[in-house]
């Protein structure tokens, strides 16, 4: 019986202490925890960032992002802003999850 909880306990405490990268576009700025910039090549950007088919291919904080449909089953809220002298990260969009990395290691901190 004590297995059981124990496994319980494993599993409820692996969920809680994920960082998947679910991310939501929020409509306005003020209710985004980070406000991105996508850049036209990838020399500008501070991360490149693949857009996975599945919560379950979500990176932990690798640039592989999942988009979710509500702002509640998200980890961070983003905004789009339209300049980058405005953004808190600029992205790159990549084609392929093996490219999908951060280039400026000193922003990673803003997606945990």
């Amino acid at each position: 019986m004590k297995s059981i909880y124990l496994i319980i306990l494993f599993v409820v405490g692996c969920v809680f202490t994920s960082s998947a990268q679910k991310v939501f576009a929020v409509d306005h700025e003020a209710y985004a925890d980070v406000k991105v910039f996508v850049v036209d090549h990838e020399a500008y950007a501070d991360l490149l960032v693949y857009k996975v088919d599945h919560e379950a291919y979500a990176g932990d904080n690798d640039g592989n992002w999942f988009f979710v449909d509500h702002e509640a089953y998200a980890d961070k809220k983003i905004f789009f802003v339209d300049h980058e002298a405005y953004a808190d990260l600029k992205i790159f969009f990549v084609d392929h999850e093996a490219y999908a990395e951060w280039k400026e290691s000193s922003k990673k901190h803003l997606m945990y």
